[in-house]
């Protein structure tokens, strides 16, 4: 039997070749019938480049409808797609390109020359360029190429894509990720949020990333649905376009400019059917904020680069802010001990695992630290700090990595965060920890205050010291007017960490312990 990814799309593309698939801003109109001869001829290009089952191809190039095509080229064939983000920097890409050694890398023109220098360094065979235009090396190619109409049978643990970690500590890791993890967990998904063919997408994330290309683009295309392609979050574009459109993923930061819009009102979201956030976490003021202001409650998710999704809040049922939800169908979720592994009871808080079809199989060459990150009996260690509360719903409270151990106390993060965001001054706030002589490592807060109102660190103190036990309170708070942040919105704290590291030692710990 043959497991390729691509067959579970394929047949939407033979049932409505004339249904639109994707459509741009500029008018563009890319039906299901010209995606699939597209990516055909991509795919053999593909082929004559010399691109076999399981070569993996790698693509820094700008957002564009062609994008999908290439990956769905690739899924044709048997390649492993493997995008980057558009953000890294030449030494970042040799990288990259040294460890997962492509057969193929896709680049955009204007670097054409600069990749092909990257590739003579490496071990990759062939480069091309793809622009935002349909235009490029690769698409000169495709329009004179043959439609290739044979699908690579690939067994269900097959390797259909590689996406590199955000490598927060230490070098980028390549996460495995087979057609089976992906099929199964675009199912899950359409089963959770009652996705159809009649829905309509509105696309705005990046697509080298778990989030916009494995649930966006798979939940589209697995369901034979639409999608509107924006190059990147416009919230005026946004907004002409909700009234067309019956959902929208986005990371918070979507939210968050949708609330500063006067345009946003129940009026303009009446044809909307379901917002859902993810890849970040979404603060409960955000959420209460958005559900007041249009009537909607934002379904958040949970998910990352080695599991695709998780557990998401229901469809039908309570959202509740603040948490991410239950299990999808088909995953298994406990809280174990960090050190243990042993599971912990409801409402106790630990390391997040989880076990299921969606898991990956791996870090690419890698064998050590794959085997160091599941347990014996099959269950991933995420990484993630939480628990499962009285109602069943899963709360993170923070990675492992940004636990802070003051004087041998755990202080989870999120719970001192959520504190003091709610105090009047403050639009958000980062916890870390950072060296401290006395305590191992002292707290730290570091807040962005509220525009319309002043907020001063003897006011956060005090705020705090009723509420807190002493050994969870801040040493010192911080001011700043924004908070690093990646891509996707999430916050890094280890560049927080480093920004601030010396605190207690240009001080002197004395006065702090």
């Amino acid at each position: 039997m043959n497991h390729n990814l691509y067959l579970t799309f394929y047949p939407h593309f033979e049932r409505q070749p004339n249904k639109v698939l994707m459509d741009t801003l500029d008018g563009k109109r890319y039906r299901y019938g010209d995606v699939l001869a597209t990516s055909r001829q991509l795919a053999s290009v593909l082929l004559e480049l010399g691109v076999s089952p399981g070569d993996r191809v790698a693509v820094q190039v700008d957002k564009s409808p062609e994008i999908v095509m290439l990956y769905l080229a690739c899924l044709q064939v048997g390649a492993v797609y493997l995008p980057l983000n558009t953000a890294y920097t030449d030494s970042e890409i040799r990288y990259f390109l040294q460890d997962a050694e492509p057969h193929l890398f896709v680049c955009r023109p204007g670097v054409f020359e600069e990749a092909k220098a990257n590739a003579a360094a490496t071990s990759v065979a062939h480069v091309e360029s793809l622009g935002t235009n349909a235009d490029g090396s690769l698409m000169d190619k495709a329009a004179k190429a043959p439609e290739n109409e044979s699908v690579c049978e690939v067994g269900e643990d097959d390797l259909a894509a590689i996406l590199y970690t955000s490598g927060t500590t230490g070098r980028s890791k390549g996460a495995m990720l087979s057609h089976k993890n992906l099929a199964s967990n675009s199912q899950a998904l359409s089963e959770a949020w009652h996705y159809t063919d009649q829905d309509h997408l509105i696309h705005a994330l990046p697509i080298f990333h778990t989030h916009g290309l494995f649930v966006a683009c798979n939940i589209t295309l697995i369901n034979g649905a639409s999608m509107t392609f924006l190059p990147k979050l416009d919230v005026d574009e946004l907004l002409d376009l909700v009234p067309h459109a019956s959902v929208l993923m986005g990371v918070p930061t979507f939210y968050t400019r949708l609330l500063d819009s006067k345009r946003l009102n129940r009026d303009v979201v009446a044809n909307m059917r379901l917002f859902i956030s993810g890849s970040a976490p979404l603060l409960a003021e955000t959420h209460e904020a958005f559900e007041e202001r249009t009537g909607h409650a934002i379904l958040e998710r949970y998910g990352m680069t080695e599991t695709n999704m998780n557990t998401s809040n229901p469809y039908d049922g309570k959202r509740r802010p603040g948490t991410v939800g239950m299990p999808l169908p088909g995953v298994e979720v406990r809280i174990a001990d960090r050190e243990s592994g042993k599971a912990l009871a409801q409402g106790e808080t630990g390391m997040v695992e989880m076990r299921g079809p969606n898991v990956f199989q791996g870090y690419w060459r890698m064998p050590e630290k794959t085997q160091a990150e599941f347990r014996e009996d099959g269950f991933f260690i995420t990484g993630d700090l939480g628990l499962i509360d009285e109602h069943g719903y899963l709360n993170i409270v923070g990675r492992d990595k940004d636990l802070v151990i003051s004087g041998g106390y755990n202080v989870y993060p999120k719970e001192v965060e959520q504190l003091i965001d709610e105090l009047p001054g403050v639009a958000e706030s980062a916890v870390i920890g950072v060296p401290h002589g006395d305590l191992g490592e002292g707290v730290v807060a570091v807040v962005v205050p509220d525009a319309a109102q002043s907020v001063s660190e003897a006011q956060v103190l005090d705020a705090l010291k009723d509420q807190l036990a002493r050994y969870k309170q801040p040493k010192r708070v911080f001011f700043t007017e924004a908070l690093p942040r990646n891509v996707m919105g999430k916050v890094q704290k280890n560049q927080l960490r480093s920004t601030y590291t010396d605190t207690f030692a240009r001080e002197g710990t004395a006065a702090n312990a």
